[in-house]
């Protein structure tokens, strides 16, 4: 147990939580959204299956080519209003606004009128949603300085964030509902413009009500200007070989690489499981419970897995929170084998509790200690704090992993047997399906407590960092 008392100083206000809550809620229900609709390319306006592969795959290379470059804009920002703030309202509109012209398609117009537009759009929205992500997510990292306030932030901002997900799924069943909207196009549509406005009356929160760190005194920063670009660029790229050096954070990046890598591999499979092993291949009778299994896992991140993450960091700290949650979400995919019953479908909730502290975790628990590195890399290479940089590095993994995941994933199906045109698939390919399910989030979660194994940035160490600094600084 944590021998160390929160300073009143320290601690974030509620509503500095709840409204940065609120902008991680819109970092979820964006993607998450997007992940939905793209699915609609191709049935609801007759998109060619490869180049729908194109729209999904290449404004990912552009969107992980802008976020260090928007990391270290942030980072080095200097204004009246601090240093992320105006790029998360500004960015907050611009990603609500343009994700609701990105989907205002129409399946008359040609197929590749369509293909220009959403891929032109889709790169117009990106910049925009990076002006608002990125800077949000450094913005966490620096609203609070203590080891132990840090992981109570990002736990209730991911609480937070759950409700996303909770929503999303069931997107599908909305659009294509005869008795809410005419056609799914027409769904996709005014569906976007909901989300959109959404996104941007919650995105805009943490600019107002949101504190990060006093940028007045933030020494070394660069000018940001168009005569100084070649200059910026010498210093990014030395920022982002800084950031490499940084051993604790590598292995954060490895061991997030590995566990969401491992999730969203086998991601659909469940989808597949339950329709094609526990339903016979009867979409009809498999009905909303690939949905319900969605929010469920949801609901039980939220709300039950994230409190007791929060709870275990407090008492044994955050390395060893993470690697037991990560043996738990082990247990729980293994349980998938029985808990995936045709005789009774409710038993695919049993192994939901135990598997979501894999993602559950991860992410409450990986933010934090990203937050933690921000304060080693000051020590050892001074000022700009880059928390921007860090953040962007972090997600461009995450990216990363989700982009080889679903190339990954595709490849698994096929060497499994998958056949997406049969009404049923053969008992062979099922097994084989359910093996790859379980043991691939295994594998990559049991790799993942062996990168974090040695990760030695302790309770201790970071106080003894953050007593460094704030002499070095001449803070009181």
């Amino acid at each position: 147990m944590s021998k160390y008392q929160t300073a009143e100083k320290d601690r974030v206000p509620f509503i500095q939580k709840a409204a940065f809550g609120a902008g991680n809620l819109v970092n979820n229900l964006l993607p998450g959204s997007l992940g939905v609709f793209m699915f609609f390319l191709l049935t609801a306006f007759g998109m060619d299956p490869f180049l729908a592969g194109l729209l999904g795959g290449l404004p990912r290379l552009y969107d992980a080519l802008t976020d260090p470059i928007m990391g270290f804009i942030s980072d080095n920002t200097n204004s009246r209003w601090g240093r992320r703030r105006p790029f998360i309202f500004i960015g907050a509109i611009m990603s609500g606004v343009l994700f609701a012209v990105l989907w205002q398609l129409n399946p008359d117009n040609t197929q590749m009128y369509n293909f220009w537009y959403f891929l032109i759009m889709s790169i117009v929205y990106l910049t925009g949603n990076t002006i608002f992500s990125t800077p949000l997510i450094g913005l966490g990292y620096e609203m609070t300085s203590d080891y132990n306030e840090r992981t109570r932030l990002m736990a209730f901002s991911q609480t937070v964030g759950q409700f996303a997900w909770m929503i999303v799924p069931w997107f599908w069943v909305l659009i294509a509902n005869p008795n809410l909207f005419e056609t799914q196009a027409i769904g996709v549509r005014n569906l976007s413009i909901v989300v959109g406005a959404l996104c941007m009356a919650l995105g805009v929160l943490p600019a107002i009500f949101c504190k990060g760190i006093d940028s007045s005194h933030i020494e070394n920063r660069k000018e940001i200007n168009f005569s100084s670009l070649f200059s910026n660029l010498l210093d990014l790229f030395k920022s982002i070989g800084q950031v490499f050096k940084n051993i604790p954070f590598v292995r954060l990046c490895g061991a997030t690489f590995l566990v969401f890598n491992g999730f969203q591999m086998v991601a659909s499979f469940s989808y597949f499981i339950i329709v094609f092993y526990m339903f016979n291949g009867d979409y009809g009778l498999a009905g909303n419970w690939p949905a319900w299994f969605s929010t469920v896992s949801a609901i039980a991140t939220a709300f039950l897995v994230i409190p007791i993450i929060s709870w275990m960091s407090g008492k044994i700290g955050k390395r060893k929170a993470f690697i037991i949650a990560t043996v738990i979400s082990i247990i729980g995919y293994v349980l998938k084998w029985w808990g995936f019953n045709p005789s009774n479908p409710w038993l695919i909730f049993m192994p939901i509790p135990l598997m979501s502290f894999g993602i559950g975790g991860l992410f409450t628990l990986m933010m934090s200690m990203t937050a933690d590195v921000c304060d080693l890399d000051e020590l050892n290479n001074g000022m700009p704090r880059k928390e921007g940089t860090f953040g962007a590095i972090y997600w461009w993994m995450v990216k990363l992993g989700q982009a080889l995941a679903l190339v990954l994933g595709g490849l698994v199906l096929k060497l499994v047997g998958f056949d997406q045109n049969a009404v049923t698939q053969t008992a062979d390919t099922i097994t084989n399906l359910r093996i790859a399910d379980i043991t691939i989030p295994a594998l990559t979660a049991a790799l993942a407590i062996l990168v974090m194994w040695k990760y030695d940035l302790t309770e201790e160490k970071a106080r003894e960092i953050k007593e460094e600094l704030v002499s070095r600084r001449g803070e009181l």
